[in-house]
């Protein structure tokens, strides 16, 4: 069902992405990025898996959730991502709309022979293709958000794949020591610090 949601929200991301304004790409996206290179990080959800399902290794994590508790605890060389972000847009070439759903389609094929308990490598350790695939889903829901909040377009990915997305935040920040925090901002009870993110 994982494969499912990711494919899923992959085809939400590659619509919202075919309906982005030839105007638009040199637009503030977040942070340093503008449109473009914010939908070139977006697309290495895509990637990522197709580089990775050609590497196989042992396993070292076992959960989406741990996923992003290490990825939380690694110093991130805030240049380097900025730079492949940038690097992915422009990657996107002149139509990034064809780019994107034939990347979509690219992973569709692979997963769909993709062995779900084989071991691939991570950047944060070897994962079975089963558990890492909702950190991908993760991504294109959290920056297909984002891209639609830069772009001033609708995006609406499905109540399966902004429930995995809402848990897996949730999870991961009951492993880095900030459930009772998160709980009690989704209550009512206490707001969040400007910045707080469990990634």
């Amino acid at each position: 069902m994982s494969i499912a949601t990711y494919l899923d929200a992959g085809r939400t991301v590659a619509d919202l992405v075919a309906r982005i304004p030839d105007d638009q790409w040199d637009r503030p996206g977040l942070g340093v990025w503008d449109v473009r290179a914010l939908v070139g990080h977006t697309c290495r959800a895509f990637v990522t898996v197709l580089t990775y399902l050609d590497q196989p290794a042992a396993e070292d994590v076992q959960t989406p959730e741990e996923y992003y508790a290490l990825v939380h605890t690694m110093t991130v060389d805030a240049a380097e991502v900025t730079e492949r972000g940038r690097q992915a847009g422009a990657a996107l070439g002149a139509d990034p709309g064809a780019k994107v759903h034939d990347l979509v389609k690219e992973v569709e094929a692979r997963l769909s022979t993709a062995d779900p308990d084989a071991v691939i490598t991570t950047i944060v350790g070897g994962m079975r293709v089963g558990p890492y695939i909702p950190t991908r889903t993760f991504e294109l829901v959290v920056h297909g958000l984002d891209i639609a909040a830069a772009t001033g377009l609708t995006v609406d990915f499905s109540p399966q794949a902004l429930a995995d997305a809402a848990t897996l935040a949730a999870r991961t920040a009951v492993i880095i020591g900030q459930g009772p925090d998160v709980l009690r901002a989704l209550t009512g009870r206490k707001t969040l610090p400007t910045g707080f993110s469990v990634v």
